[in-house]
C-alpha cells in the first residue's frame, strides 16, 4: 500500500498550490506535516507561476493500493 501526502499552500497571488509527495510513512502526525510546510515556506525553495509559497491552506494523506494483473 502507497501513502501520498499532498500538502495545499496559498501562493502570493492568493491561489492555492498543490505539492504531492509519495512513498510518505504511514503514521506521520498532524505536527510533522505542519512543520514540513511551515519549513518549506519560511525557505521558499519553490516558486511558480502564482508566486512563493506563503500560507497553509490544509494537507491530506491518501492510500493507494496497486494490483499487478497478469495478462500475458
Amino acid at each position: 500500500m502507497e501513502h501520498i501526502l499532498t500538502m495545499v499552500f496559498l501562493a502570493t497571488q492568493g491561489d492555492k498550490v498543490s505539492i504531492s509527495i509519495n512513498g510518505v510513512k504511514p503514521d506521520l502526525k498532524d505536527e510533522d506535516v505542519k512543520k514540513l510546510m511551515t519549513t518549506i515556506i519560511e525557505k521558499d525553495i519553490f516558486v511558480n507561476a502564482k508566486g512563493s509559497l506563503v500560507a497553509l491552506s490544509s494537507a491530506q494523506m491518501t492510500q493507494r493500493e496497486v494490483k499487478k494483473l497478469t495478462v500475458k
